[in-house]
């Protein structure tokens, strides 16, 4: 199953691309698309377009916008439902004062608006997000 993660602004910034993606790989997760880019207004609202009209979007929309992102697509040996699980599970909690030591977010996070990474957090998601930012060509195939 395919998935999707971005490293937000903070994760770029702070240099911790090479943490975040290394942890990935190190639990046998490959990827099968990655790139660099400063997100665009439009494919950001397009992204969190489920919380249009919540009071924190347009905090959403302004960090996300506000310098370059990782996007990668992940390649996951196990169903959509565990493949998925283990993404959340390297990342933690979306509340980095919730996500546990290990993760990403509890790790690295300062507060839950620039947490530094996303994540699809369904089967469904991951379908919706991908094409967002790759084309089918652009992503490797076994």
């Amino acid at each position: 199953m395919r998935t999707l993660i971005i490293i937000k602004p903070g994760g770029v910034t702070r240099g911790l691309i090479g943490e975040a993606l290394g942890r990935f790989e190190r639990f046998g997760i490959r990827f099968v698309g990655i790139k660099l880019l400063r997100m665009e207004k439009e494919r950001a609202e397009l992204l969190y377009a489920v919380h249009k009209g919540k009071p924190f979007f347009s905090e959403l929309i302004t960090y996300i916008t506000s310098s370059p992102v990782l996007i990668a697509v992940l390649d996951i040996d196990l169903g959509p439902d565990d493949g998925i699980k283990l993404v959340r599970k390297v990342i933690g909690a979306t509340n980095p004062l919730e996500a546990a030591m290990g993760t990403l977010r509890g790790d690295f996070g300062l507060h839950m608006t620039d947490n530094i990474i996303h994540a699809s957090d369904s089967e469904k998601s991951a379908d919706y997000e991908i094409p967002i930012f790759f084309d089918g060509d652009e992503l490797i195939t076994r």
